[in-house]
């Protein structure tokens, strides 16, 4: 036959196991809870410090870059200042160097004219010069031919009329 076994028996066995669990729990507290106990805690603090001092540097990034994008706006925008005020200079200067160019060729245009009027002048002096010269010529050779007192004074008196109406004109 077969003997029947209680699971649990109560007897001074089981007050022994008990007694020993009851002993080896408040020594487990006393050296071994506590500690890890406090290692939980510890740990747990380190975490949620941790997580404290990521929240801060994210603050910190996200400030500095707030700081940084509004750098870049301000130097963007002086770039652009800096571009516009030199465009005005290079526009400014452009227009001087034109305003001098145009003065230049007033100028080149003036002594051309002057040029031009000296050199007319001279062209109607060397044309006197040449219509004196064949005058002269002809007169040389009217007066090579004999020519009598008579034809002589009519000739002089049909110059001196003529120079008296003719004017010269430059």
């Amino acid at each position: 036959m077969v003997e029947h076994l209680d699971l649990i028996e109560f007897g001074p066995t089981l007050l022994m196991n008990l007694f020993t669990l009851l002993v080896l729990y408040l020594i487990l507290k006393k050296f071994f809870f506590e500690k890890v106990r406090a290692f939980m805690q510890a740990r747990e603090q380190t975490i949620k410090d941790s997580f404290d001092n990521a929240d801060h540097v994210n603050r910190l990034a996200d400030e500095k870059l707030k700081e940084y994008n509004d750098l870049l706006l301000e130097i963007d925008a002086k770039g652009r200042e800096v571009i516009k005020e030199s465009k005005q200079r290079a526009d400014a200067r452009a227009d001087e160097i034109i305003a001098e160019a145009n003065r230049k060729a007033s100028e080149i245009l003036a002594q051309a004219e002057k040029e031009i009027t000296r050199e007319r002048l001279k062209a109607v002096d060397d044309m006197h010069e040449q219509i004196v010269s064949l005058a002269l010529l002809a007169a040389e050779r009217i007066l090579e031919k004999e020519l009598d007192k008579k034809s002589h004074e009519a000739l002089i008196d049909g110059v001196i009329k003529q120079a008296g109406n003719t004017q010269w004109k430059h």
